[in-house]
């Protein structure tokens, strides 16, 4: 299963070896042209054995029924079969997926992904407090808030929430977060955050929805006079192995296709679909990639019924967007603090479309409570939250229209981003609203780097004979100012209202360190890094790959140790250098082209030993 999250990020199509795909044979074999059916498989789709759970897409849903049927008789698993959509979930292994892929009316087969939640008087900074004073207030719209869920009677909400819907996926370790426990419930009480299974050791792991829809629509947020669509698009995932703890949260893609065409049959008048998660960050648009081209058509399908969709631009530190924040017709959303900067944990760069408050924002969480996150998972709410307004003042301008004038109105925040000046627009939703001259650009300064560790000084020698440690003890050992882990990857709630919130992100040391020095850092806090900063580190490294932990795990300290010093077959090689490569990346090295490549060698089954072998070069040259 993928941790990538959007909500949600790409992997590539797999097919079937004859023989054995990465047997040490330093001689190539000939290999066939792929057949046709072969070509519709995602690479890596069940590359190294078992079953995985994957979306089969159709040329006419009208073939739903029978494709259904006859996979079913063939022994595959059907785990969703959706009224009307042009596409089934199953579970199968790598051969049962290739014979599927033999049926002319199937198109394509790739594994259906999941995604993590991303996670000042913010009202105050963007104008919000002065335009509730004018009497706009974003009555008469809604915000659909694809999320956690909600508390319902929380009352920060009111009566405003107008509609809820659920799209829970169900695997193995994973359940239905819909409190009838089905894949689906529409409905009143149908995103509930208060069932039993949002609930793990008294900690509500469904907080993120009501969070962020609090920022939107509530009482107190950026639009009190809107109505909330709640819309349940998460399952919970109970696997240390995917989660790093015993259990988390995930959207998986066909429910989140599911949740976006629910939006576009309400009969309710919705300005905004909010997505506060990402998956795998992009430098550039996605649009041309396998998922940008399954919900891009999603997204300007809403745009032309006059709904926006807008997304969290991602936490990672990086020059770029995570999924779906890379789709071009999507808003992407970044975070700034009270001193209108950057936050340090944002993504920025020509693909954000706004920044939005997004650091230490108090909003509501369920059981009556409010708390403390920070994230773009937090900026996101607030543009949602603004176009609401606008749409409510102009009913009848363009979506297209509405965002342009944010875009327009906004404060200009001028930095540089992938070597170039960019200048992107900070929320003044009240300039918008009266059309008043945008406030003077802020030229922004990177914070400065931490200093790097001294790469003269000596390794210690881990004993392998203790065995590395799946969950090392903290330590308190922490030279350099590095980022902190959160609960739900990207979002973390503070212990009280007041306390600073911390975000999970990359680091900006950039310093290069080789497999051998990663397994140091890993291995019973025995290096420079805290163990809570490799702990969040791991956690970039899945949603970034497309490799870990789909095909290998890397999910604890004590997998990736033995993925590090497991490098006996050239299949192994590859494994340590990519994630040596994806560690490097983390601790704040620029470039992931090489990276990517790479993972593509190690998910093509026709990859022999000699391609393995360069791919593992190409990413740690020796």
């Amino acid at each position: 299963m993928r941790l990538r999250p959007l909500v949600v990020c790409a992997i590539l199509l797999a097919l079937v070896p004859a023989a054995p795909a990465f047997a040490d044979d330093p001689t190539p074999t000939a290999t066939p042209s792929p057949s046709a059916s072969q070509e519709k498989l995602e690479d890596g789709l069940a590359l190294d054995g078992g079953t995985v759970r994957a979306i089969v897409e159709l040329a006419d849903p009208g073939q739903n029924a029978p494709v259904a049927s006859k996979a079913a008789a063939d022994s595959v698993d059907v785990v969703l079969r959706p009224e009307s959509q042009p596409f089934l979930v199953v579970q199968g292994t790598a051969e049962e997926l290739a014979a599927l892929a033999e049926d002319s009316r199937i198109t394509s087969i790739h594994r259906d992904r999941a995604y993590p939640p991303t996670a000042a008087n913010n009202l105050v900074q963007i104008g919000a407090d002065q335009a509730h004073a004018q009497g706009f207030t974003g009555t008469g719209q809604a915000v659909a808030v694809l999320d956690t869920g909600i508390d319902e009677d929380h009352p920060n909400f009111g009566a405003r929430i107008v509609d809820e819907a659920c799209f829970s996926a169900v695997d193995t370790g994973v359940e239905s977060l819909c409190p009838n426990g089905q894949t689906s419930q529409t409905g009143k009480g149908a995103a509930n955050a208060m069932t039993a299974k949002c609930l793990a050791d008294s900690v509500n792991l469904c907080e993120h929805g009501t969070h962020v829809a609090g920022i939107a629509a509530g009482d107190s947020g950026v639009a009190p006079g809107a109505g909330i669509v709640a819309v349940q698009v998460f399952s919970r995932v109970n696997d240390e192995s995917v989660c790093g703890d015993p259990s988390c949260l995930l959207a998986y893609e066909s429910s989140l296709r599911l949740a976006l065409d629910y939006v576009a049959a309400s009969t309710q008048p919705i300005a905004a679909v909010n997505l506060s998660l990402g998956g795998m960050p992009s430098e550039t648009s996605c649009d041309d990639s396998e998922e940008g081209a399954i919900f891009k058509p999603k997204v300007d399908a809403l745009l032309a019924k006059g709904i926006a969709t807008v997304v969290a631009a991602g936490n990672e530190y990086f020059e770029g967007t995570s999924f779906p924040a890379c789709i071009t017709s999507t808003v992407a959303v970044g975070a700034n603090d009270d001193s209108d900067a950057i936050a340090d944990f944002s993504n920025r760069g020509a693909g954000v479309d706004l920044f939005a408050p997004g650091v230490d924002i108090e909003s509501s969480v369920p059981d009556n409570q409010t708390a403390v996150y920070s994230g773009t998972s937090m900026a996101t709410p607030h543009v949602a939250g603004a176009l609401a307004l606008l749409k409510a003042q102009s009913p009848q301008a363009s979506m297209t229209d509405l965002i342009d004038k944010l875009k327009s109105t906004g404060r200009p925040y001028v930095y540089q981003a992938n070597n170039t000046q960019v200048t992107t627009p900070r929320l003044d939703v009240l300039a918008a609203l009266t059309g008043s001259t945008p406030q003077p650009p802020i030229t922004q300064t990177p914070a400065p780097a931490p200093e790097d560790p001294d790469p003269s000084d000596p390794e210690p020698d881990p004993s392998d004979s203790s065995g590395p440690s799946p969950s090392p003890e903290p330590t308190e050992t922490n030279p350099t100012p590095v980022p902190l882990p959160t609960l739900t990857v990207t979002v973390t709630v503070t212990v009280t209202p007041t306390a600073p919130a911390t975000v999970c992100t990359r680091g900006t040391a950039g310093t290069r360190m080789t497999a051998k020095k990663w397994a140091v850092e890993v291995h019973r806090s025995s290096g420079k890094l805290s163990d809570a900063t490799l702990s969040c580190y791991l956690k970039l490294v899945q949603k970034a790959s497309t490799v870990f932990p789909e095909l290998t795990k890397a999910s604890s300290l004590g997998t990736a140790y033995r993925v590090l010093k497991a490098a006996k077959t050239n299949r192994e090689k590859l494994d340590a250098a990519l994630l040596t490569g994806w560690l490097n990346w983390a601790n704040g090295t620029n470039g992931t082209a090489t990276l990517k490549s790479a993972e593509k060698v190690r998910l093509s089954a026709k990859s022999t030993s000699t391609a393995l072998k360069k791919a593992a070069k190409s990413v740690v040259p020796k």
